[in-house]
């Protein structure tokens, strides 16, 4: 079920992606601890990838591999995203080349109004979206721009949150648990959102413990047990499994 990108040409991989965003034989650690084992994966472009698995599957340290954040350590593999190597990269490198990573605490700039927020993230190039147009896309954010952005509720931070990364001109939305803690009908308008965003070419990945919303959402899926990838392929085919549901995501 998953595809390997073809390396056998080394760096010349790059004139040959197979995908948008591949990942292949990518290892990393927390410390010592061995949290992914030699995963690969293709993304493509314009697509919602569900990243699903039971708690410590190695979910957000994927996420946080792929956004080059410093933990975990990447030791081994590769990262190509438009036929760029992100592997080599640091974090902000990585974001000026189209990563943009909405962690699952938000990290909501304390002191800052929702648009001091904004205009924050496009204080550097490349800019993305415009504030106004940010607020078309997200009106209660646009009714609460002088608010200072951590006083608000649960469900308008995760929308700071995603909005503050659309500032920035991304190609890749990595969501590490967008439902966390918000209403189901929060959770719709969240949904909403996701799916203008797909119809903009923005490829996303979402990690969410909520793995049936994120499956009704996404087109593909690739599921992780213990830092390893178990299955890669249809949104669907994970729904229409009830065996591979209870086995790997509990459901």
């Amino acid at each position: 079920m998953n595809v390997k990108p073809d390396f056998s040409k080394g760096r010349n991989y790059a004139e040959t992606a197979p995908a948008f965003l591949s990942v292949w034989n990518m290892e990393a650690y927390y410390g010592e601890s061995y949290i992914v084992q030699n995963i690969s994966f293709n993304v493509h472009e314009g697509e919602i990838l569900a990243l699903l698995g039971r708690n410590g599957a190695g979910k957000t340290s994927t996420l946080r591999a792929i956004a080059r954040m410093d933990n975990p350590q990447v030791t081994h593999g590769e990262i190509w995203l438009d036929h760029q190597p992100l592997h080599n990269m640091a974090s902000h490198q990585a974001a000026q080349g189209g990563i943009g990573l909405v962690p699952e605490d938000r990290s909501i700039i304390p002191g800052l109004t929702v648009e001091e927020n904004l205009q924050l993230a496009q204080i550097a190039p490349p800019v993305g979206w415009s504030i106004n147009r940010l607020y078309e896309l997200f009106p209660r954010l646009g009714e609460r721009r002088k608010q200072e952005g951590v006083t608000l509720s649960g469900g308008e931070q995760q929308m700071l949150a995603i909005a503050r990364a659309l500032a920035r001109d991304i190609k890749v939305l990595l969501l590490d648990e967008p439902y966390e803690g918000l209403a189901p009908v929060i959770v719709d308008e969240i949904e909403k959102t996701l799916r203008v965003i797909k119809e903009q070419g923005i490829t996303t990945i979402l990690v969410e413990q909520n793995a049936v919303r994120a499956l009704e959402l996404a087109d593909r899926s690739v599921i992780l047990d213990t830092g390893s990838v178990v299955f890669d392929g249809s949104a669907k085919e994970v729904l229409g499994n009830a065996e591979l549901r209870e086995e790997y995501l509990a459901i």
